[in-house]
């Protein structure tokens, strides 16, 4: 019987924490859709969702430090922020050209003077403190 040489014993893989973080995610995401919308703490719908930031970022520190735990003897620290670098950086990239498509396109009631620009912008800082 041969086995064959690619097979590589693999850790079980939890899947319960993927949902959990994928849960914290969506609950983030509607806190902050849902802030923009309420008037207060006392009509927030969903209520201390920043809380689910936390959660998230509990779990990811345990799922990093499970998935390398068998490879830090071989892993340098600079090999491991290059791994990072290289699966995060194409979401950060691809996040901030949607928030800037999103922002630049976005004509809300919600904040009139984002489109103002050159003078009438300036007077809004200096009317405002913002600018003495």
């Amino acid at each position: 019987m041969t086995q064959n040489a690619s097979a590589i014993p693999t850790k079980p893989h939890y899947a319960i924490l993927d949902g959990l973080r994928g849960v914290a995610a969506v609950i983030v995401v509607l806190f902050h859709t849902f802030e923009a919308h309420s008037e207060g703490p006392l009509t927030q719908i969903i209520n201390h969702g920043y809380l689910a930031v936390d959660f998230f970022f509990v779990l990811s520190g345990f799922v990093i430090g499970y998935a390398y735990d068998d490879r830090w003897q071989k892993l340098t620290i600079g090999g491991f922020f290059k791994r990072r670098l290289q699966r995060l950086q194409p979401m950060v990239i691809i996040g901030m050209l949607i928030g800037a498509i999103c922002f630049y396109f976005g004509d809300s009631s919600l904040w009139p003077e984002i489109h103002y620009n050159g003078p009438h912008f300036l007077d809004r800082l200096i009317r405002y403190n913002f600018i003495t």
